[in-house]
């Protein structure tokens, strides 16, 4: 029986062995997660070179413009920002800013926030809404993300989504690179080039 002849004849054949599926949830499949200690799990692989990611820490949703304005400054970039019509951070004081809500091609920061992080790979899984526009977080050189600490999942498959899902999600694990070019790597070849994540850790 030839190889293709006997892949196909599992395929039709007796269901999967459960000890070989349950093996696909075993280390290198499934990293480790100390379920304890999300956050620093989240932030030790956002700080890996494949994720390439910095980070800074709020209590309070009120610090956030502070926070964005601390970036923003030691990035030496104008307080501009591309915010999103989420009542959440309309709320907050955005006194010293320029803000507007529509991406331009060329668009320095953009804040967005995050439905959900992933500690086992640093991903952040964003949702599509009018007041979540895509476009921004992936036309701004820095790309700012908001993500409350109470949102960080330990797996892929531990993240539902959960109430009402939206029309589309996706999920960015760092910012894009390609090495097409001769070679050299090009950080930010297709998104943005910088990723900053806010950890809010009160509501």
């Amino acid at each position: 029986m030839s190889t293709r002849d006997a892949i196909l004849a599992r395929l039709k054949g007796a269901a999967p062995d459960k000890a070989e599926a349950d093996a696909l949830l075993v280390a290198p499949e499934r990293p480790a997660v100390d379920e304890r200690a999300l956050e620093a799990e989240f932030l030790a692989r956002l700080a890996l070179p494949s994720v390439s990611a910095s980070h800074d820490a709020i209590d309070s949703i009120a610090d956030l413009p502070a926070a964005v304005a601390r970036y923003l400054d030691a990035q030496g970039e104008a307080r501009t920002l591309c915010l999103p019509p989420d009542p959440r951070l309309s709320a907050c004081d955005w006194c010293g800013f320029t803000l507007h809500d529509v991406a331009a091609p060329d668009e320095a920061a953009a804040l967005a926030i995050a439905r959900k992080g992933i500690a086992e790979s640093g991903s952040l899984i964003f949702e599509t809404s009018p007041q979540a526009p895509m476009l921004p977080n992936f036309l701004a050189l820095h790309h700012i993300v908001l993500l409350p600490v109470e949102d960080i999942a330990a797996h892929l498959e531990a993240a539902p989504l959960a109430g009402a899902q939206p029309r589309a999600h996706y999920w960015i694990t760092g910012v894009s690179g390609t090495t097409d070019i001769e070679g050299t790597y090009v950080r930010g070849a297709h998104g943005p080039r910088f990723l900053h994540v806010i950890l809010l850790r009160q509501q």
